[in-house]
């Protein structure tokens, strides 16, 4: 079960918040240097470098990345576990791609898929553009044979997909054409979450589980981040993190979606962060003192659960 608590500061979006510094005291390790290279996307020489400061004995910790575009760095943590686990995300967004760059928020789904020992990858709340037809033509579909990867976005219309395979999955149903699929989802907006996530929970190949929270799945009542709103109550993330809890053996667990101006080096990367990241960001226009003020609030209800 997690034990510990740290910081892995990129952008100091979570070092900002005094009373969960104070009350939680969790350890820090100073990446600041690192986060403009980091940012959204990384090479294998940066990525290794992160891997070498973070001490694999405190792998069944709670782990704080920062804003959501430290996302993919959720690989080096999982990588450190090397038995059967269960994979759980809450995410706006699938992170599931298969193009290029490999070692970034939008593909570290795809990337952990590579590990033998994951045996299944929960993708709870994906809501975002990200599973509409033209974005989601380059996603992971050989993933969903065999329900390796099961996807239950909070709401969101059927998806059309030109000439891609869909295997049958107990996710999704699908209208197969000559040269579209068409995908509907299991749309959690019309059903008891509770009970259905308990029904996930019980087919869960491993019960050693692995728990990854982007917090732009939630309202932005409770959290304010450099990407899209989405559409979980705090309420709703905290009964499925009680269930896991209760019904699991939570082996680690990271928490993106805090906020932070975003800081990069390099030409490439700063015209790629400008392109990727979503004009109507929910932290926008709003003051720093408020951000932090409702992400940390967020941070410290999700702390309480797991920590009692």
């Amino acid at each position: 079960m997690v034990n510990s608590i740290r910081i892995l500061n990129f952008d100091d979006s979570v070092t900002r918040q005094k009373r969960l510094m104070e009350r939680f005291n969790p350890s820090v390790i100073d990446l600041t240097k690192i986060g403009p290279f980091a940012r959204l996307y990384s090479n294998e020489a940066t990525f290794n470098h992160i891997r070498s400061l973070i001490d694999p004995k405190s792998r069944n910790s709670i782990t704080f990345l920062g804003s959501g575009d430290f996302h993919h760095v959720a690989n080096i943590l999982i990588d450190q576990f090397d038995e059967d686990i269960s994979v759980i995300s809450f995410d706006h967004h699938p992170d599931w791609d298969i193009m290029p760059p490999y070692l970034s928020c939008g593909a570290w789904v795809t990337r952990t898929l590579n590990k033998n020992n994951v045996k299944k990858i929960v993708l709870m709340g994906v809501s975002s553009e990200d599973i509409s037809p033209n974005i989601f033509q380059t996603g992971n579909f050989d993933s969903l044979k065999d329900d390796r990867v099961e996807i239950y976005p909070y709401q969101h219309k059927p998806t059309k997909v030109f000439l891609r395979n869909v295997p049958k999955n107990i996710s999704v149903s699908v209208k197969r054409g000559l040269f579209f699929n068409e995908i509907h989802w299991q749309e959690l907006k019309s059903k008891n979450i509770a009970e259905f996530f308990l029904h996930i929970l019980r087919r869960l190949p491993s019960k050693k589980v692995y728990v990854t929270i982007d917090k732009d799945c939630l309202r932005r009542t409770y959290s304010l981040t450099n990407w899209e709103e989405g559409h979980f109550e705090l309420d709703d993330l905290l009964l499925m993190l009680k269930f896991i809890k209760e019904n699991c053996e939570i082996v680690g667990l990271d928490i993106a979606g805090d906020y932070s101006p975003v800081k990069t080096e390099g030409f490439i990367r700063t015209i790629i962060t400008d392109i990727d990241h979503p004009r109507n960001f929910s932290a926008k226009d709003k003051e720093q003192s408020l951000i932090d003020s409702v992400n940390e609030a967020t941070n410290i209800k999700i702390l309480e659960l797991l920590m009692q």
